[in-house]
């Protein structure tokens, strides 16, 4: 189950005509599967809740809307469900790049299938409602009928994924607007819509947990991202001490370098905070230095099973 890598098509269009954008990425994608794939929900066998604030680019200014450095705040909670053989997980994200606030609620299962000892196979689907609000925009043409001007478009969408997790590897993705949405916004003067329209993406993802002694554990990761025009990918690696402590380096293509750092703590590491700092490393000048990142998750306990399953012996199948 190795070879198993997953898929993930995410869409967020943020200007009018036709023009796509990539989903909101986290430097803290190690530790965020939920987001990448609706299969995720309940893999790890335990209830588990997650923040995360991305403010990208700090301080960038572009003389209007506030600067315009994207800001997005994603939250998850995820757990798996015995009776549904599998786990359900619900995910709410803001992001605001400029003028453009888009709200996102999905909810996913996941059919869990047991791989050897260890292995799990999680197949999801994810409902998924998507909300476009355009701010004020100033038209170089006064009464642009393209220009979207304090308008916006809810749309409903579908998301599909797989993932693979074990002790020591995981690998995982997913399919998100399959329905592939146009969000329609009217200009200032009511005499014309401008159009989204929904574009597909795709993202793979895998880790390996490599224990190095019995207290330091190395996970390199990586993470593919493609859509119909571009391919980027993340990679990087963290060193973690007495599955405590671990620090982080991360590269992103034309983008960044990471470094992440974080500690679990709590009984049985039950809370689990982290920070990330990107360095701008691509095209500096059209962007600010630095972007910064915090995680908080959660982890409730494993769930006991207090039932007993019925126990059969061929002994009753025979009449005396």
């Amino acid at each position: 189950m190795k070879k198993l890598l997953p898929v993930l098509l995410l869409v967020l269009l943020a200007v009018p005509l036709a023009q796509a954008q990539q989903q909101p990425q986290f430097t803290h994608y190690g530790f965020n599967g939920m987001q990448i794939s609706p299969a995720y929900a309940g893999i790890t066998k335990r209830p588990e809740f997650m923040s995360i604030y991305r403010y990208q680019w700090l301080g960038y200014d572009a003389t209007f809307d506030d600067g315009g450095a994207p800001q997005t705040l994603f939250l998850s909670a995820h757990a798996p469900v015995r009776l549904l053989h599998g786990g359900v997980g619900l995910n709410l994200m803001r992001d605001k790049v400029a003028n453009t606030t888009v709200l996102t609620a999905a909810l996913s299962y996941s059919f869990h299938i047991n791989i050897g000892e260890t292995g799990k196979l999680g197949l999801g689907i994810q409902g998924n409602v998507n909300n476009y609000k355009k701010g004020r925009y100033r038209a170089i043409d006064e009464g642009d009928p393209n220009v979207p001007f304090n308008s916006e478009d809810t749309k409903y969408d579908l998301g599909a994924g797989v993932w693979y997790e074990s002790e020591t590897f995981y690998a995982g993705g997913g399919i998100t607007n399959l329905l592939k949405s146009e969000y329609e916004f009217a200009d200032s003067t009511n005499t014309g819509r401008g159009v989204l329209l929904g574009e597909n993406h795709l993202y793979l993802t895998a880790g390996f947990h490599m224990p190095l002694t019995a207290d330091l554990t190395l996970t390199p990761t990586a993470l593919l991202k493609h859509d119909t025009e571009t391919l980027s990918f993340d990679v990087g690696g963290r060193l973690t001490y007495q599955e405590k402590y671990w620090v982080g380096l991360n590269y992103r293509h034309e983008e960044a370098v990471s470094a992440l750092v974080g500690v679990s703590l709590l009984q049985d590491n039950a809370l689990r905070v982290g920070y990330a700092l990107d360095l701008t490393t691509f095209n500096k000048s059209a962007k600010a230095p630095t972007s910064h990142e915090v995680m908080v998750n959660y982890r409730l306990p494993e769930p006991v099973v207090r039932f007993k399953p019925p126990v059969r012996t061929p002994r009753y199948f025979f009449e005396r």
